[in-house]
């Protein structure tokens, strides 16, 4: 297993916002606020488009060979570009399996947006064959290929009508979840300074989907039932080993007492 589970946290892109709407002299605040209104008001709903996403935030669970790890990419302190250069740059290096919850529809479109805003180089991920021939049947790029996989997608049979939110999909299986903490709160956490805990709300999206892959994986055929068990328990040991940091010790409890 060489699998990389990935999940990205943003907040609205308040410079694109400005000059979109002439709002220059406004607080990021209140950028934000006129943002969310104007799209309601357009659309019905506060979501943004894809392009006015500013990424904050970026976990990952990687499983490979005898190595589990959960963590944010970079620092506290880091820049977009940073954060966007660090996740392409794994690709290149290590071509893993990408796997995600709704990855195709929001995180991958909007990486997309962000590499090209600031130049970031990623021809191992935009890799169709031409260079290498083992990436034009199964590359980053096509919905119908596995080398990234989104759960949600997958699970719904591509049908929109029958796609899950992550929270439902963990619930029906006896996951945490959210944990109190959801997507709509990431902008005000950011205003507020609070990335530390939009990092860590970040890292138990990552850790819910990539349990609910191993289910997956078991279904198909790829794991068995006592395989299954095993890296189950591998990530239990995982959260044992890092109680010290709170999310880790809130997830695992939750876990074992909805279990």
């Amino acid at each position: 297993m060489n699998c990389l589970v990935f999940d990205i946290e943003t907040v609205p892109d308040v410079e694109l916002g400005r000059r979109l709407h002439n709002l220059e002299g406004l607080s990021d605040a209140d950028v934000m606020k006129a943002m969310f209104t104007l799209r309601r008001n357009d659309n019905g709903t506060e979501f943004l488009p894809h392009e006015q996403h500013r990424i904050v935030a970026i976990s990952c669970v990687l499983r490979a060979r005898d190595v589990l790890k959960v963590w944010s990419l970079g620092d506290p302190n880091s820049t977009e570009r940073e954060l966007v250069e660090r996740f392409f740059d794994g690709i290149e290096r290590f071509s893993p399996d990408l796997v995600s919850w709704n990855g195709g529809g929001f995180d991958l479109p909007v990486l997309h947006y962000r590499a090209l805003k600031w130049g970031v180089r990623a021809p191992r991920y935009w890799e169709t064959g031409n260079e290498d021939s083992a990436f034009r049947y199964n590359n980053y790029l096509s919905r119908y290929h596995w080398r990234h996989i989104d759960v949600m997608d997958v699970l719904s049979g591509y049908q929109p009508r029958a796609k899950a939110s992550l929270s439902n999909v963990a619930a029906l299986l006896g996951l945490p979840g959210k944990l109190g903490f959801s997507g709509d709160k990431v902008a005000d956490a950011f205003l507020a300074g609070e990335i530390m805990q939009i990092r860590r709300y970040c890292e138990t999206d990552v850790l819910n989907t990539y349990l609910i892959y191993l289910r997956f994986e078991c279904m198909r055929g790829n794991l068995t039932a006592e395989r299954l068990a095993e890296e189950v328990e591998r990530v239990k040991a995982l959260l044992r080993a890092g109680s010290s940091e709170p999310h880790f010790a809130e997830f695992l409890h939750a876990w074992e007492t909805q279990a």
